[in-house]
């Protein structure tokens, strides 16, 4: 129930570590209260360390690739009883693999219940809240992969760009509401992703990453500014989405080919 606190309030998925935990760090340095959720029990020591300087921090282990995980988050949000300043939907997974001979239909389920089905299911419960408050924000994790064919990442990549274009759609349907989207879109980031993904034997798991603290520094920043996206991380991510733009769909397969091809022994 309503603690009474005048701090903003903030929910964070997939905070267990990596972007989402860097997310958590910056809002909590912003004087926000959070709510911490993941799929592992790892997010109870991610809590914990997040519980300083005043900041209340709530935790849920919740896998929101499961159909009933997002009402089952939007239960405890309102057993809470804060409204949501702010939300960063963050939770995601990736499937690395070729599609027809390596990655499992289940894999490939559950990078679309994770990334796009969960995502549209919290979407829908709080931004009608925010509309009815008359404010908020919502960051969407979304990445440069959203830009581009995802070449032995057929349906992680597909997901992004789902989720890259559905935040700026409803960006524009919410744009007199007090109400602001924002998409993060990072880059290849030192984070469990690849390993999670299957995917330590490429060129861009076994390659330089950027630092998930200045990714999420730069989509805080993003997010409190009202900015509609904000490609983060190195200049090569900002090289990389212009070139996707611009050069054809099967150029772009090839290039992405050569980053997430498994280097078989």
């Amino acid at each position: 129930m309503d603690n009474g606190t005048n701090r903003s309030f903030a929910v964070v998925t997939g905070a267990s570590s990596g972007i989402g935990l860097a997310l958590a760090r910056e809002f909590a340095a912003h004087g926000f209260d959070l709510l911490v959720v993941a799929d592992s029990p790892k997010i109870k020591a991610a809590a914990e360390s997040l519980n300083t300087n005043g900041t209340a921090v709530f935790e849920e282990q919740i896998d929101l690739a499961r159909p009933d995980g997002a009402e089952e988050l939007y239960a405890r949000i309102q057993k809470i009883g804060r409204p949501i300043d702010a939300i960063a939907l963050n939770a995601g997974v990736g499937a690395g693999g070729d599609f027809v001979r390596e990655t499992t239909l289940d894999a490939d389920l559950n990078v679309i219940d994770l990334n796009v089905r969960s995502t549209v299911h919290l979407a829908k419960l709080v931004l009608k809240d925010m509309v009815m408050r008359g404010q908020g924000r919502v960051l969407f994790t979304s990445s440069i992969a959203a830009t581009m064919p995802g070449t032995f990442n057929a349906v992680y990549n597909a997901s992004k760009a789902f989720v890259q274009s559905f935040a700026q759609a409803i960006r524009n349907e919410l744009k007199d509401t007090g109400v602001t989207i924002t998409a993060l879109m990072p880059g290849a980031t030192d984070t469990n992703f690849f390993h999670r993904a299957g995917m330590d034997n490429t060129k861009v798991g076994m390659g330089e990453k950027d630092d998930p603290a200045e990714v999420a520094k730069e989509g805080f920043e993003a997010l409190m500014a009202g900015e509609d996206h904000v490609i983060a991380g190195s200049f090569k991510n900002k090289v990389q989405a212009t070139m996707a733009h611009v050069l054809p769909d099967t150029t772009v397969a090839e290039m992405h080919r050569k980053q997430g091809e498994p280097q078989h022994q």
